[in-house]
């Protein structure tokens, strides 16, 4: 059974490093925000058409609130 899609901060934070095993690093964060940030980016475009640009913004929003949180 697959887990429902976050919709939350901390829902999406608990999916990211404790179900996917993926820390939050400002690394990681990084990256994925550079390629997250461009609309027309194949891999971004693929995630808009699958679960839709609010969601998008949303997760867009929570790599950037995790990138603050690892600046703090």
């Amino acid at each position: 059974m697959t887990s429902p899609i976050p919709q939350t901060y901390p829902a999406w934070r608990h999916c990211i490093e404790v179900e996917c095993g993926i820390p939050l690093t400002r690394e990681f964060i990084t990256r994925r925000l550079s390629v997250l940030r461009q609309a027309t980016h194949a891999e971004t475009a693929r995630f808009i058409r699958h679960y839709g640009d609010e969601h998008w913004q949303l997760v867009v929003h929570w790599f950037e609130t995790a990138e603050a949180e690892a600046s703090a």
